[in-house]
């Protein structure tokens, strides 16, 4: 019990939160690059809530450093692989990933939009749910070197980030209790994820 006491004292929960949880977003937004299944805002969101009630100095800064690192790693990354599929005769498993993720549809919008407006759209293809992989598809297309993907990604990164941050902080700034402002959080990125489907839908039924 004396041991236990006192390791309990010399490692506060602050710090061991940190210790687990940086690398873990980290990881987990690097994977959601990848494999667009992990919900990586939801993730950023959750994570800026917990920072907000912490103590410790610069935790939502240290949210956001790795954050954008992550997403634009694996952004960088997963583009990389598609640049190598599309050099290859039968393709890659990961050029065919990013086709099934964009439709015909929101492939034509992108190279439309692509080539009247350039690097403005990859800024904006994270902010718009369902938007990175088509727009990251149509630069596959178009052929752009890594070097020009990756200057219009890394703002886009930041971008991506910050906003999904503030949703975090609003939720913890109206909650006491950081599991409230998790929930809410969550939720918000929820509904403004599935916001542009349904409003499409409702057009088309009307």
């Amino acid at each position: 019990m004396t041991l236990l006491a006192a390791t309990a004292t010399t490692v506060p929960p602050e710090s061991t939160q940190q210790a687990i949880g940086y690398p873990s977003l980290f990881l987990l937004v690097l994977i959601g690059a990848l494999v667009p299944v992990v919900p990586t805002g939801a993730l950023v969101s959750s994570a800026a809530v917990v920072a907000f009630h912490q103590t410790a100095p610069f935790s939502l800064a240290l949210v956001f450093v790795t954050a954008s690192t992550a997403a634009f790693l694996g952004d960088v990354t997963l583009y990389w692989l598609g640049r190598r599929g599309m050099g290859s005769k039968n393709g890659s498993r990961w050029l065919e990933a990013i086709r099934a993720r964009a439709p015909e549809e929101r492939l034509t919008q992108a190279q439309d939009r692509l080539a009247a407006h350039g690097v403005a759209v990859l800024v904006l293809s994270r902010l718009v749910p369902a938007g990175r992989l088509p727009v990251m598809l149509a630069c596959l297309l178009a052929k752009w070197p890594m070097r020009r993907f990756a200057r219009g990604n890394f703002p886009a990164c930041l971008a991506w980030t910050v906003t999904y941050q503030l949703i975090g902080i609003l939720g913890g700034s109206l909650f006491p209790e950081p599991w409230e402002g998790v929930v809410a959080a969550v939720a918000l990125t929820v509904v403004i994820s599935v916001a542009p489907s349904v409003w499409k839908r409702v057009r088309a039924a009307r």
